[in-house]
């Protein structure tokens, strides 16, 4: 070794990444007589799978190195005020919201809230969302977030197809709307033979025959606001529902979407605390009126009760996520934007209903001002009645205005019929407006100019009712009671701060501290995804070298960033499939998907306009390869794609996936591999190399990206050469194929949160990745081997071993002793562990994984909780305790019941404290088990009085 290299900081991050000590790897590794890694991965990998070296990624760099060179992307991008608009805003994060919320692990490494007991903090900031989204747009109902505006409209669209009965086929839009929700919907509309009728928003009630639904802008994308209530009125006399894009900002001055008789309201909640982030994440909000409640895509938070009668939240009509109807599905919503959805809600709560008054004065003052110094020098401003946006029609010279406004700090619009638009937002300082009227080539007084504007807000478009009266709205305003409110919210809950989290097919894995410090960093958090190219250098090389990372890994040849979601990320790959094969002159149109695949992949191929033919699979979890090609032959000609899961959705290699794929091949078809089982393969094999043509990447999960209580997730997909051409693009980006449609509001989905992912791959390099991989697959093995004499493990290769999760069978325990694996779950909860995915792939099994971040010490932890919760069903197998009277149905145990009148089959300290390690750090759930089925009846899902929760 040099000099130069002993004394540079060595990559260690992948010994802290991973979980095992050597000498736990050691022992571990004994229990499959093996003496290192590699032996046991040549054990559980197929040979015909499994990589001889991991990729080269480059060497791997220490965290302080990894940061060091993300600053040199950060410093190659250029920071100007933005006033581009097209529904991105600059907004302030409150510090108490960055520390405690965005930089806090209780926070963002949380999972979806299924099991609602442990999930009662992030639920009731769910339920804030909610709350502040009816309000502010005068809808009775709101789910928990969308993925982003565009997506949004689509799944407006889509639900007013399915629920309009008229038989039309035509859906009307406002002309106005951004053009990136434009060609989100055109994407959405094509496969499922919707006709889109684009016009004036005045006269699109003149076009409503055949019409199902229309989608209007209040404010509209060129900011003027309209008297839409005509319109609307119009549309709604034929029996047309209609569907408002809107700005929560806006909406505290302007008149509700719900008071002007719209049906459902949708937009970004961006402008609540979140940095535009080069297009995100960022939450978008949906509500509607009650008639639309269980087809409402996406999740709702309802209120409900626990089991003694005390308030509880949980996810609401759980169907609504509809990849549940499968191949019957509307929507393949899977991931939502939890945790963006959580800091704006924060936002609303800090602020409150006055001060978020003001600041939305405060903006529309700033456009007032600077429209006010534009007449001032005879130009011509578009619109009188606007909240931030204007624009200027018939400037000579509009390119040399956006340019000197550039020199001096300021991005303008200039769109493509000439016009320069600009918007004010939270982040703009009277010396802006003062840029803007320079670059026109004028000098204005600015007490003058804001001395003469006029009113922007027409009185019969002025709010006039109530928002955020609710008492948690009004009641945090001071930075010590919201700090208490986010540590009382935290304490709630179960996290990887608390405890491993053992999800199978979820991959909940460290999240690395210094993966997330970048975030805040302003160079990258305030860039607009639409700012000039001179300015995002540091954001496209990071991006291209993220995708060069995540192609070389893969083994495919190209990859796109643009979806932001797993599922998002399948209809884009089948999309893309589609558009190769008519590119070809082949109308194919037959998706083969095996019968044990997660329901996003029947949903996203019905999406992507396809028809769904199930394929059989084998006792192991495998696809049946007779039935595959049998399948195929029934559908000669007609075969566009097969979805597989590899590893199978039940947690086993096959040898046979090379045989699938030429059986796909042969018939014509593509084959498209989801991704959601990456963390069995990276760095130990290369997918790409093996057949499979096009697979989504869950970044989430396999790359580091945290769950977030729900999201943010991003889901790029990974392409062969014949592909690349056709991979999404974007109506404000120079195209570089024929590509096959626009599925996200911004070109690269959710950029921000790809420093994570880069970090992470950076850090770990080739060799600890596949260090990763391996050490993954051992701990399920160890995990399967300690429980499956308990719980008899389901799937399994003919060695008897799993790749990276495992399925134990719980399904006996109802004949034996009346329980079920809910049961199991929530008893789970008292011995301070969130439960395995319960259900799937089996119903009445768990199934567990437990990554490669977990020490040996946490896997017997767990492994010794599960065991013991054994011996109490065992305990009621034998009689010793009643089948109605049992700390498993009684479960999960509040501190309230404890010191409760107790008269129970059982002990106190057995129902709290179950194993002695328990007592050392008791994790309360803060309710007993919440009654679905009561909340379904008695649906709410607005916030409550605050006495239930006091």
């Amino acid at each position: 070794m040099s000099a130069r290299e002993k004394l540079t900081p060595p990559a260690e991050f992948a010994d802290r990444h991973c979980g095992l000590s050597p000498a736990e790897q050691s022992a571990m590794l004994k229990e499959f007589g093996c003496d290192t890694l590699e032996e046991f991965g040549a054990k559980v990998l197929p040979d015909s799978i499994r990589a001889e070296s991991p990729p080269d990624l480059g060497p791997a760099l220490s965290e302080s190195d990894a940061l060091s060179a993300l600053r040199v992307f950060a410093d190659e991008n250029k920071r100007a005020a933005s006033m581009l608009g097209l529904g991105y805003s600059g907004a302030e994060m409150p510090a108490v919201i960055r520390r405690a919320m965005l930089e806090n692990p209780a926070w963002y490494t949380a999972y979806t809230p299924y099991q609602a007991e442990i999930s009662q903090g992030r639920l009731e900031m769910l339920l804030n969302f909610q709350t502040m989204a009816s309000d502010l747009t005068g809808l009775p109902m709101s789910n928990a977030s969308l993925l982003d505006e565009g997506t949004a409209a689509a799944e407006a669209m889509t639900l007013l197809r399915r629920v309009h009965k008229n038989g039309g086929n035509k859906f009307l839009v406002d002309r106005t709307l951004f053009p990136q929700t434009l060609a989100v919907l055109q994407t959405r509309a094509a496969p499922l033979g919707i006709e889109l009728e684009v016009g004036a928003p005045e006269s699109l009630a003149e076009k409503k025959d055949g019409a199902f639904g229309a989608l209007l802008g209040f404010p509209g994308g060129d900011g003027v606001l309209r008297d839409l209530s005509g319109v609307v009125a119009e549309l709604k006399s034929a029996g047309i529902p209609s569907a408002c894009a809107t700005d929560l900002l806006a909406l505290t001055l302007t008149c509700p979407p719900g008071e002007m008789g719209f049906d459902i309201a949708l937009g970004n909640s961006q402008r609540f605390g979140m940095p535009m982030g080069f297009g995100g994440p960022h939450a978008a909000f949906f509500s509607f009126r009650e008639n639309y409640a269980r087809f409402a895509p996406g999740r709702v938070v309802g209120v409900s009760r626990d089991a003694n009668g005390r308030t509880g939240y949980r996810l609401a009509l759980q169907a609504r996520e509809q990849h549940i109807r499968r191949e019957k599905a509307t929507s393949n919503i899977c991931t939502a934007q939890a945790l963006p959805a959580m800091l704006s809600a924060a936002y609303a709560v800090y602020h409150g209903p006055e001060r978020l008054r003001k600041i939305a004065e405060r903006v529309n003052g700033l456009a007032g001002t600077i429209a006010s110094g534009l007449r001032m020098m005879k130009l011509d401003v578009s619109a009188s009645a606007f909240f931030d946006t204007i624009r200027i029609r018939g400037a000579d010279n509009p390119d040399k205005v956006v340019a000197r406004a550039e020199q001096d700090g300021v991005n303008l619009l200039l769109t493509s019929d000439g016009e320069i638009g600009m918007s004010a937002d939270e982040l703009t300082r009277p010396h802006h407006a003062e840029v803007v009227w320079r670059a026109f080539g004028g000098e204005v007084e600015f007490e003058e100019a804001a001395n003469g504007k006029d009113e922007s807000i027409p009185g019969n478009l002025r709010r006039k009712s109530d928002f955020l009266s609710h008492p948690v709205f009004n009641r945090y305003h001071t930075e010590h009671e919201m700090l208490r409110y986010l540590r009382r919210l935290a304490d709630k809950d179960v996290a990887l701060n608390r405890s491993m989290i053992p999800l199978g097919s979820c991959t909940m894995k460290l999240n690395a501290a210094a993966e997330m410090i970048p975030l805040t960093w302003r160079a990258f958090a305030e860039m607009h995804p639409f700012a000039p190219l001179s300015q995002t250098g540091g954001y496209r090389r990071l991006i291209a070298d993220l995708e060069r990372l995540l192609a070389d890994a893969s083994g495919f040849a190209a990859v796109s960033m643009q979806p932001n979601a797993g599922a998002q990320g399948e209809y884009a790959g089948l999309l893309a499939i589609r558009a190769y094969q008519k590119s070809r002159g082949e109308e194919r149109d037959v998706c083969l998907i095996p019968k044990s695949a997660h329901g996003t992949n029947p949903a996203s191929a019905i999406l992507a306009g396809m028809r769904v033919v199930p394929v059989e699979i084998d006792e192991h979890g495998q696809i049946l390869a007779s039935d595959l090609r049998e399948k195929a032959a029934a559908h000669a000609g007609r075969v566009s794609a097969a979805m597989l899961t590899f590893p199978s959705t039940c947690g086993v290699f096959g040898a046979k996936l090379t045989e699938i794929c030429d059986i796909v091949h042969d018939a014509g078809g593509q084959v498209y591999m989801d991704g959601a089982n990456l963390n069995a393969l990276v760095g130990a094999a290369f997918p790409g190399k093996l057949g499979p043509d096009v697979m989504h990447i869950n970044l989430h999960k396999t790359f580091c990206i945290p769950h977030g209580g729900g999201g943010p997730g991003m889901g790029p997909i990974a392409a062969g050469a014949h592909l690349a051409p056709f991979l999404p693009v974007h109506p404000l980006e120079e195209k570089g194929g024929p590509g096959c449609g626009t599925v996200s509001s911004a070109m690269f989905g959710s950029p921000l949160i790809l420093l994570i992912s880069w970090l992470y791959m950076r850090m770990m390099g080739g060799s600890g990745l596949r260090r990763a991989t391996l050490t993954a697959l051992l701990s399920a093995n160890y995990a399967a081997r300690r429980l499956s004499g308990a719980f008899p493990l389901q799937y399994a290769d003919g060695n008897g071993l799993v790749a990276h999760e495992c399925v134990l069978d719980a399904r006996g325990f109802k004949k034996t002793a009346g329980l079920s694996v809910e049961d199991i779950a929530k008893r789970l909860m008292d011995y301070g562990y969130h439960a395995p995915t319960v259900s799937w792939p089996l119903p009445g099994a768990v199934m567990v994984e437990p990554t490669e971040s977990e020490s040996k010490r946490e896997l017997d932890r767990f492994c010794d909780a599960m065991l013991a919760i054994r011996g109490e069903i065992a305990k009621v197998e034998s009689g010793e305790w009643p089948r109605e009277d049992n700390p498993l149905v009684r479960a999960p145990h509040t501190a309230e019941d404890v010191l409760g009148e107790w008269g129970r089959a059982y002990s106190r300290e057995i129902g709290a404290h179950p194993l002695g390690w328990v007592r050392a750090d008791k994790y309360w759930p803060p309710v007993g088990r919440i009654d679905a089925a009561w909340g379904d009846r008695n649906l709410a899902c607005a916030c409550p009085p605050m006495e239930d929760y006091e």
